[in-house]
């Protein structure tokens, strides 16, 4: 039997589903009820895809980079758009990065001048 990803959202009005079924893949028997969701069930292919990197990378942002190459900036964009889809609002970081800690990264080969560039033209917009 094929299985599919059940979709998070209706595609007539853009609501939220709600699981009303259970089916045993065994036996067939079912169950009825209302149950609450998976909140990483409810991601796009992409976001879920994000995460999964994320993961396997033990949250290293710098590997993530690497894997996906994307520019730090995008990868915490993308961070910060699962966490608001998942019904979170990203904190800010405790310690806000200055030029100074941006250029040391630099020196010490953490990150390139492009992302060095592109994080100094973040914080002039932040």
């Amino acid at each position: 039997m094929a299985t599919y990803k059940a979709p998070g959202k209706c595609p007539v009005c853009n609501g939220e589903f709600a699981i009303t079924k259970l089916t045993c893949s065994t036996c067939g028997s079912e169950l009825s009820g209302y149950y609450e969701g998976c909140k990483f069930c409810s991601l796009s292919d992409a976001d879920r895809y994000f995460i999964e990197i994320f993961m396997k990378n033990r949250g290293s942002i710098k590997e993530v980079e690497k894997e996906m190459g994307i520019s730090y900036p995008t990868v915490r964009g993308k961070l910060d758009d699962v966490i608001r889809a998942m019904g979170y609002m990203p904190s800010e970081p405790v310690e806000k990065i200055d030029n100074s800690d941006i250029l040391k990264k630099l020196e010490q080969g953490e990150i390139s001048p492009k992302e060095a560039a592109e994080m100094i033209k973040e914080r002039k917009k932040g």
